[in-house]
């Protein structure tokens, strides 16, 4: 069962109730203060709350998929703030805390390709948890807030209809410029994710299957060498692949644009997101001589100069 959230009182009647006005007029009053967007879906709730005398889980999807735009949309701009801060927070030290135990005990037998998705599915699972709790209660909540702001507004202009309306109308409804700023905000949160954290981690990613790729090609370079060195004749078609590798390594006799009897070419064929731009890339090792008669191995790659391993020369 989840959790219940700590500020909804489980007191009978629920808080902030008015029991001395009349159905007609508390129907009325709900109405000024939901205004026209979702205004039978929250009048059915606030009546099952009234009939049932207390605040209970009910299902909201606007709090589950978005909470922080639901809460601006809704007007509740001082509860986003503490949402913001105290709920982020929370759920920022729990994802801390169960990633770091899951490193110490589980990441070790995780392959790295799938560590980072590992990480980021126990940061999902973490966040779907509290998201899940929270749309649990934002039906209840959004209640005692309504009801909150009825009695304030009955407090304050007992026998003053309009004045009931103007307020209830001021601190409830929905504001399309506090949706514009959630739209907004989530807009410049996705675009430091893709412009600035995204590049950090495709570089790091980027360099170490280059790395691999040139590793796994020189090795094999180094096994064809041999057999080229003992026998005259490249080995053509030599299994150099080795399963589990990211690389696809082929040996051949020619190699479009250079001048060479023996090659060993590495393409990258196993590149995950986020850098799969990679996949289809070559590297080649090629077998040259000199005119001296020394034989070398030189490197071509389709790589920019930039990816470019260092120890590929040429």
């Amino acid at each position: 069962m989840f959790l219940r959230l700590p500020f909804l009182e489980q007191t009978t009647p629920p808080p902030f109730y008015q029991g001395d006005i009349s159905h007609t007029q508390r129907d009325q009053l709900d109405r000024w203060f939901i205004g026209l967007r979702s205004q039978k879906y929250y009048l059915k709730r606030f009546g099952e709350f009234d009939q049932k005398g207390r605040l209970y889980a009910r299902w909201n999807w606007a709090a589950f998929v978005c909470t922080f735009g639901w809460l601006l949309y809704r007007k509740r701009y001082l509860d986003c703030v503490v949402y913001c801060i105290a709920g982020w927070s929370f759920i920022k030290v729990n994802i801390a805390i169960i990633l770091a135990i899951f490193e110490f005990l589980g990441m070790r037998f995780i392959t790295p390709d799938w560590q980072i998705f590992v990480r980021v599915l126990v940061g999902g699972f973490v966040w779907l948890f509290w998201a899940s709790m929270v749309a649990r209660w934002a039906d209840a909540y959004y209640y005692r807030m309504a009801r909150r702001e009825i009695a304030d507004a009955l407090a304050l202009y007992p026998n003053d209809t309009h004045s009931q309306k103007q307020h209830l109308h001021k601190e409830g409804g929905v504001s399309i410029f506090g949706l514009s700023c959630a739209f907004t905000i989530f807009g410049l949160i996705l675009a430091i994710i893709v412009f600035q954290f995204m590049p950090i981690i495709s570089q790091q990613k980027e360099q170490d299957i280059i790395f691999e790729s040139y590793q796994a090609a020189n090795t094999a370079k180094n096994q064809v060498a041999q057999i080229y060195k003992n026998t005259g004749k490249c080995p053509v078609n030599l299994p150099v692949s080795i399963s589990g590798q990211r690389v696809a390594m082929q040996v051949v006799d020619k190699v479009a644009g250079v001048t060479t009897d023996c090659a060993i070419i590495a393409t990258v064929s196993g590149a995950y997101y986020p850098i799969r731009y990679l996949n289809g890339e070559t590297l080649v090792l090629y077998r040259f001589v000199e005119e001296d008669g020394e034989t070398i191995w030189r490197c071509q790659t389709s790589l920019n100069k930039k990816r470019t391993p260092k120890k590929c020369i040429g």
